[in-house]
């Protein structure tokens, strides 16, 4: 018995397949397709937070931009260069000096992104009946299972 994929609440052998509280073998499946599901509460929830989230990354740059644009003006006016040229230098090297700390939200940016924004469902065909076996708003998740009920019946298949 090959073990394909399994997690807590999920598990692909090459004989049985359990998810969704379903213990389908293998030998009964005969089509495996996914498809998205209506947005969930959990799904919309992260789509606003990823929305929030670079909206509070896109304000520092802007925010510098129009101090930059405002401290040229002034400098300009008053002919103090000079003043004007160490503010900006102390803080490009402060703004150098908190880039690593972009670290940590670009991360949860990224791990939104790897989860997705959609509700997925895992359907298969079942002594001619379809019956989803998964619904799961976790994309990176939701692929792995995929990709190891379509394994577990490919190879169910080529099997003599």
């Amino acid at each position: 018995m090959t073990v394909y994929y399994r997690d807590d609440t999920v598990q692909v052998t090459s004989e049985l397949v359990q998810a969704g509280g379903h213990r389908v073998p293998v030998a009964e499946l005969t089509y495996v397709w996914h498809t998205r599901g209506p947005g969930s509460l959990r799904s919309r929830s992260r789509l606003l937070g990823r929305g929030a989230l670079i909206f509070l990354l896109s304000v520092p740059p802007l925010i510098a931009t129009v101090c930059v644009v405002s401290l040229a003006y002034a400098a300009q006016d008053r002919g103090n260069w000079l003043l004007a040229g160490a503010i900006l230098g102390v803080c490009a090297v402060g703004a150098l000096a908190l880039t690593p700390f972009l670290e940590v939200p670009l991360g949860w940016l990224d791990r939104s992104y790897d989860r997705g924004s959609g509700v997925y469902e895992l359907w298969v065909q079942r002594q001619g009946q379809e019956l989803m076996l998964l619904q799961i708003s976790d994309a990176l998740r939701f692929g792995q299972i995929y990709r190891a009920v379509q394994r577990a019946v490919e190879q169910h298949g080529d099997r003599p």
